[in-house]
């Protein structure tokens, strides 16, 4: 092999040491966000993401002898699954493109990276409903751009030809504020385009032989679990059939038709139950609850290597479980797993953060809560564990935050077994004013429309704290500042929570403003809501005002006006 190409063993190397870069930097990428916000964003975004397919990566590092389709299904599937947020689901979209043209050569040559980065870029920006230049797709794009040029101009030396990539998308990267001026005005660059250059230089680094811990951590937030999230539904059952609840995820190195589908299936009802498989391109995801997992494993290898392995004893945790019930005294009652439920036609999954406002979205019918949100974008592979834990034909999916409808949609791409509908709720007044409508009468499709329609009718503010100084929308904050944010921008900035609170719905009234709905957080007393409503209530006696509980953290208040 030329020493100018790239083998699967240097490329996990790569891959790695890119991941490990992003993830030492992650808090500075952080506080590049435009809004100075207490948020995990897109530093921690991006990190999860990348640390999703890194384990998988490493994993296959560790056991040797590592070929190219193995190392890109590792990539490519462990950061669709682990994708959070926007810039997580573009990074993984990125490395999808850019596996789907590597996964076929036995090295990677110039002439293969430039065409990867392409595909890698188009790949990306398809996934993007309305691209937005300036960011982490335009950084991307004049990457792949340089490779083309050098690629095509006969460069022959690798490092020169990695080098002068990361010069440009580094010149790219600077020019960020001057296509989108929110940038200009907070004085930073796009966030996402920087995490991208760091996991390109952190690859480069390690080409260049610098020596890098290559150590990949468990998050703790990987794609492999199936109990992400907490779900209206709990699994445990007094008469436990089968005793050990078995999950983990087949890295495909044959055919897995539907023929083989429903053998396996067959097979796994054979010795099991509760059994959910979902086959991707790459991967097939399993679940089953059996007395004998290794007959489960066994059974498995025949179609391809395992990870994200995790073989809990419920038999075991039922007891616990029942051991600190009796302690508090309190008796709870759970509800079925999901093969246990009735089949229904119509199922709800909401993203939401806050007791009170979870149980709101309870008391409307939403079957599933994913708890996250603003301080922690749920991932895709969150987004998959909660549609297999809805047993009904079709799903609707509420995200309630505009940088989770992406890893929704990721999600619904993936799901072939049940008709998965996204509704774009970018706020919680949005999921719940999107809930309310829907009719039971009506067609899923007739619903998405109508649902889709009344969310544009909903204003909404949230008020939170600055954790920087900074300039935007013509306003000066200083950190430990309240904000009143709004759908397009920071509506109010002072000192005090209620009077920010008043100034920002000030700001989002308007004549055809006739319900104001106000949800407090956990660290606001009753007291101190009751009298911001009785403010409110003087100064728009026109409209009903609700107050109720969110109990969200970071947040103080989240009001929407429809």
């Amino acid at each position: 092999m030329s020493s100018n190409a790239i083998d699967a063993g240097k490329m996990a190397k790569l891959f790695m040491a890119g991941a490990k870069n992003l993830e030492s930097k992650k808090e500075w990428i952080n506080e590049l966000n435009v809004f100075p916000v207490p948020d995990g964003d897109t530093g921690t975004n991006m990190t999860l993401t990348i640390m999703s397919a890194a384990k998988e990566v490493s994993a296959l590092y560790d056991m040797g002898d590592i070929d190219m389709q193995s190392l890109c299904k590792a990539i490519s599937s462990g950061s669709l699954r682990g994708a959070r947020g926007n810039s997580g689901v573009i990074l993984s979209q990125l490395f999808r493109g850019f596996t789907k043209v590597v996964k076929e050569c036995e090295s990677i040559t110039i002439p293969v990276l430039a065409e990867a980065f392409e595909k890698a870029v188009e790949t990306a920006y398809k996934a993007v409903m309305k691209p937005k230049e300036g960011t982490i797709l335009t950084v991307a794009k004049g990457a792949s751009i340089k490779a083309r040029e050098l690629a095509d101009n006969g460069t022959e030396d690798m490092a020169q030809f990695l080098e002068q990539i990361i010069a440009r998308a580094e010149e790219v990267l600077a020019q960020t504020p001057e296509m989108l001026p929110v940038l200009k005005q907070a004085g930073v660059v796009d966030s996402g385009g920087q995490g991208l250059v760091l996991v390109l230089q952190g690859a480069y680094d390690a080409y260049m032989g610098k020596e890098i811990d290559l150590t990949i951590k468990d998050t703790g937030a990987s794609a492999g679990g199936m109990s992400a999230g907490v779900g209206v539904n709990a699994q445990a059952n007094a008469d436990i059939k089968f005793g050990y609840c078995t999950e983990f995820i087949i890295m495909l190195n044959k055919v897995f038709n539907i023929k083989a589908e429903l053998d396996f299936k067959a097979y796994l009802e054979s010795i099991g139950d509760s059994i959910v498989v979902v086959a991707d391109e790459d991967v097939v995801k399993v679940h089953v609850h059996t007395n004998d997992p290794g007959l489960a494993i066994q059974r498995a290898l025949k179609y391809g290597a395992l990870s994200n392995m995790k073989i809990d004893n419920m038999r075991l945790e039922h007891q616990e479980k029942l051991f600190k019930q009796s302690q508090k005294e309190a008796a709870a009652v759970e509800a079925p797993s999901v093969q246990e439920q009735p089949k229904k036609d119509v199922g709800f999954i909401a993203v939401s953060v806050g007791d009170g406002i979870n149980e709101i979205f309870k008391g409307l019918g939403v079957d599933y809560i994913i708890e996250g949100g603003q301080t922690m974008n749920p991932s895709t592979e969150d987004m998959l564990n909660a549609i297999d834990q809805v047993n009904a034909d079709s799903i609707f999916i509420l995200p309630n935050n505009k940088n989770i409808i992406l890893a929704a949609n990721q999600a619904q791409s993936l799901v072939k077994d049940k008709k998965i509908v996204v509704i774009p709720t970018k706020t919680v007044p949005q999921g719940i004013t999107a809930v309310i409508n829907y009719v039971p009468d009506m067609t899923v499709e007739e619903n998405a429309e109508t649902m889709t329609e009344e969310i544009h009718n909903v204003s909404t503010g949230q008020v939170t704290y600055a954790v920087r100084d900074t300039s935007i929308d013509d306003k000066e904050i200083k950190q430990g500042d309240f904000m009143g944010i709004g759908d397009s921008g920071i509506l109010s900035v002072g000192t005090a929570v209620s009077e920010v609170t008043m100034s920002m719905i000030d700001e989002m009234m308007s004549d055809e403003g006739e319900l104001i709905s106000i949800y407090y957080g956990s660290e606001i007393t009753e007291e101190d809501a009751e009298a911001l409503r009785s403010q409110v209530e003087e100064k728009y006696s026109s409209c009903d005002i609700e107050l109720q509980y969110g109990g969200q953290p970071i947040y103080y208040y989240i009001v929407s006006v429809e």
